[in-house]
């Protein structure tokens, strides 16, 4: 098949398995235009130049447009003003300097690595607690047991929301990680889904964001809600980046998570190596980020023609960034295909770079190390159920939908 219909194949479910084939058939081609105008950039040289090029745009979302209700004040009126403020207030991912830098900055005085190190200890006691409740079994799902629950209690209890509503959160996030993925931008029913799920967090938010004003904890909340020294975030803005931090700081860790699982148990003797010596965890997931990361692509749009990789990308164009096929890059790493945690210089794209580089990246290094070295000492002689595992639909965010696991115990 043609090279310009590449990434219908990419994002076509059967593929999820296994996608590197298909990212290996653009080594040679670092910038290829699709049939519908989209440019792939693959290589890792190319994603690195535009990462810095200020003339690729991260504010790439079609404008917020309500579905007609039938009645006229609501769209002619209200339905008006509300797409305008949300498309004003988009979280910072889909922001630009100046406006990114701003939320950024103000964002970043409370998401400090104090902060991170201080929730090292709790996400250790949550994963003993979340282990302990399946002692005794025979089998065990690491998404459903382990990588879903560990990550939403350690953000929440981070942003400060209740214990009780973490449940409810997981499944907004699940939803709003929807928005990644290219095709659900212009799907009628999922956008429907989406913006449910955007109301109902924005008002639960609403209300917890009033509470910490009245009533200041020692949350990431309560500061940005008070505001800092870098400035105080709007309303609006302060709702759209509480609701980034949930998805972002969940639905990633869950991918990292379970994949570094799903690879330790394809590489056995890289399992043994990791429960006889829990210091090789942060090289081995810096490997596990690269070789098999939670993202594999994320969406630009091109402010001015950018010519690159002798290829000219025009102004307008949409610029899709295939983070995973860099990650594999054979111009860039030594026998890219191999798992090699002892690997030097690993600069992959796992986390992103320049000034989108992933707020959470340190966070989401911390829970994948505890998680991986954990289950690694406690599940004794743990075996792949499926093989492949059955994988969630979404093509950017890749992971397995369940992983299951036959185990002789757990200890």
């Amino acid at each position: 098949m043609s090279l310009s219909t590449l990434f219908d194949e990419i994002k076509d479910p059967k593929n999820r398995p296994d996608p590197y084939p298909l990212y290996a058939r653009l080594a040679g081609h670092p910038v290829v235009r699709q049939e519908d105008g989209t440019y792939l950039v693959s290589s890792h040289a190319a994603i690195r130049a535009l990462l810095f090029d200020p003339r690729i745009s991260s504010a790439d979302l079609p404008p917020a447009k309500s579905p007609p209700t039938g009645n006229p004040f609501k769209d002619w009126i209200l339905q008006p003003i509300k797409d305008e403020i949300v498309s004003r207030h988009r979280p910072l991912i889909f922001r630009d300097p100046p406006d990114h830098d701003a939320l950024r900055r103000i964002v970043m005085t409370q998401f400090t690595i104090s902060r991170v190190n201080a929730m090292k200890a709790r996400a250790e006691a949550h994963l003993g607690e979340l282990l302990d409740k399946r002692c005794g079994a025979r089998e065990i799902c690491v998404v459903e047991d382990i990588a879903y629950p560990l990550p939403v209690t350690i953000i929440c209890e981070m942003l400060g929301v209740p214990r009780e509503d973490e449940p409810t959160f997981q499944g907004w996030a699940t939803q709003l990680a929807t928005a990644l993925e290219p095709d659900a931008r212009h799907d009628e029913e999922t956008q429907g889904q989406t913006r449910a799920t955007f109301d109902a967090i924005s008002a639960y938010m609403k209300v917890l964001i009033k509470e910490k004003r009245r009533h200041p904890q020692d949350d990431m909340l309560s500061g940005l809600a008070a505001g800092t020294e870098a400035g105080a975030m709007g309303e609006f803005d302060l709702i759209a980046t509480s609701i980034l931090l949930l998805v972002a700081g969940h639905e990633t860790t869950v991918n990292l998570i379970a994949n570094g699982m799903l690879t330790l148990l394809r590489h056995p003797h890289e399992l043994e190596r990791l429960r006889q010596d829990a210091e090789r965890a942060p090289r081995l997931v810096e490997e596990i980020l690269r070789y098999e990361p939670p993202v594999h692509f994320r969406t630009r749009k091109a402010l001015a023609d950018i010519a690159i990789a002798g290829e000219v990308i025009p102004e307008g164009a949409p610029v899709v960034l295939l983070f995973a096929a860099a990650n594999r890059d054979p111009a860039r790493f030594a026998e890219p295909r191999r798992f090699d945690p002892d690997r030097p210089d690993n600069q992959h794209f796992s986390f992103g770079g320049s000034l989108h580089y992933c707020l959470g990246a340190p966070l989401a290094r911390i829970e994948g190390e505890i998680a991986l070295v954990t289950l690694a000492r406690r599940l004794i002689d743990p075996r792949l159920v499926d093989d492949p595992p059955p994988y969630r639909e979404g093509a950017s965010l890749r992971g397995p939908k369940t992983l299951r696991l036959s185990v002789d115990r757990i200890a």
